[in-house]
């Protein structure tokens, strides 16, 4: 097969005109497509890829695919499906791999769903002993479905200018200690800038034991995360040699929620709204290019343009009108604007409910992201964006627990009908869901594919 001439014919017709962070995603979209380095299993195989892979782009497009794309909330789901605990799936990369591939080939998703994001290294929160999340055997039962992020004030209320004059000294020698209990030690180091001129003086601090263990905890740490990124890698390559796309390129953060959730935790952050918001609003815009930077870095390693951003708290519930517009969504939409410029496609999951913000976050380039739901009416969803911008989700994570296949089909049928008019929609779920069934997902699968086809 002449594999150019294959992959130009399925993603026509392009826009007519294309501005100039259009011709990058375009570009994106073509890597994508092309799957540099996959050798495919069949060309059956490398036509499914290229079949799903155009429905999700046409879609992103906001364009008619053949269908209305289904990618499947499955989150841990695949552990138990194969019989083992989540926590054999954080220890035995093997037995993480096979669980992973039994999933892979029951279902039919339009993507690969793989480990990586719902399960990672136990053996590594263990090196480098984690005070930011619990995990099943840790903290949590051994037995628990899934991990917990443990927020704390990792930064406190006077350390701004700390963070934004030296934020590598500032990271070394107070963040990690206080995050990953291994580099306790690294509160010793000098300050980086003292060791100008003079490096061997950076040295001196290295004399002590204590020190040499933090850093043979950082070589442990190596060690075992390029164990468990080879298994990711493992499992992600024969899903693209199956046929099935990867989906998700890199991540970002809302300023708002890399300082929120992982510096000065939720009490902390709304204190400064009102203690010192102009020190929290310049803090913000310096970060800004920072989270650009590294999301473009992982999509252009992964291939995969699609940024996912879960925008923590943001929602209706937890700020007001005004201050989601002063402190929440300027900051984000910069973020946004930044990889849409270089031709990411931001995928935003608005966690809770956004129908307060409907209105207030319309206004971006047409085509450039995909607002994944949560909570929010998706009959407004549409009404507000869908003529711009995809929007995806959002069968309830209840439903996906609780319900019947039927009801999951039914509900499914109902998102399509609104949501899918003159394309625009991929269908999923409100969250990842972990305690599912196997019929609940074949049920979602099944509606996309019964209801979803376009004329």
């Amino acid at each position: 097969m002449n594999r150019s001439k294959s992959i130009a014919t399925v993603i026509s017709p392009q826009p007519p005109a294309q501005r100039a962070w259009e011709g990058k995603r375009e570009q994106r979209f073509e890597r994508w497509l092309s799957a540099p380095g996959v050798r495919f299993a069949s060309p059956a195989a490398e036509q499914g890829y290229h079949a799903r892979l155009t429905r999700i782009i046409r879609a992103t497009r906001v364009q008619e695919p053949d269908r209305v794309p289904c990618l499947l909330p499955a989150g841990q789901f695949p552990a138990s499906y194969a019989g083992i605990t989540v926590r054999t799936a954080m220890y035995d990369y093997e037995e993480m791999k096979r669980a992973w591939r039994k999933f892979l080939y029951d279902f039919d998703g339009d993507t690969c769903v793989i480990p990586g994001v719902s399960v990672t290294s136990g053996r590594l929160h263990e090196i480098t002993k984690t005070r930011m999340s619990v995990w099943p055997g840790h903290g949590l039962d051994e037995n628990a479905p899934m991990a917990q992020f443990v927020e704390g004030e990792y930064m406190k209320a006077d350390e701004y200018d700390a963070l934004l004059k030296d934020p590598a000294d500032f990271f070394m020698r107070v963040y990690l200690p206080r995050t990953l209990g291994a580099f306790e030690p690294f509160r010793k180091l000098l300050p980086f800038k003292r060791a100008f001129g003079m490096p061997t003086v950076f040295l001196g601090a290295c004399m002590l034991p204590e020190v040499q263990e933090a850093f043979q905890a950082v070589i442990d740490a190596g060690k075992e995360l390029a164990k468990f990124r080879q298994a990711v890698t493992d499992i992600t390559k024969e899903a693209q040699a199956a046929g099935y796309p990867p989906f998700l390129g890199g991540f970002a953060h809302a300023p708002f929620d890399l300082f929120g959730d992982t510096l000065r935790g939720t009490r902390g952050i709304m204190m400064d709204i009102y203690r010192q918001p102009a020190k929290l609003q310049q803090a913000m815009e310096v970060v800004t290019p920072w989270i650009v930077e590294g999301a473009l870095s992982g999509a252009d390693v992964s291939g995969v343009p699609i940024i996912f951003m879960a925008l923590h708290k943001g929602d209706d519930t937890f700020m007001s009108e005004k201050q989601f517009e002063t402190f929440y969504w300027p900051g984000l939409k910069k973020v946004i604007l930044g990889l849409v410029a270089e031709g990411c496609v931001p995928l935003l999951f608005a966690e809770g409910s956004y129908n307060k913000r409907l209105e207030a976050v319309k206004d971006l380039p047409e085509g450039s992201v995909i607002w994944w739901f949560d909570r929010t009416d998706m009959a407004r969803a549409k009404k507000v964006l869908g003529d711009r911008n995809c929007i995806a989700g959002n069968v309830p994570t209840s439903l996906m627990c609780t319900g019947t296949p039927r009801e999951v089909k039914e509900h499914c049928k109902n998102l399509i009908e609104v949501c899918g008019k003159r394309g625009g929609y991929i269908l999923t779920g409100g969250a990842q869901v972990h305690n599912t069934t196997a019929e609940n997902l074949r049920a979602m699968i099944e509606a996309a594919k019964e209801y979803g086809v376009y004329q």
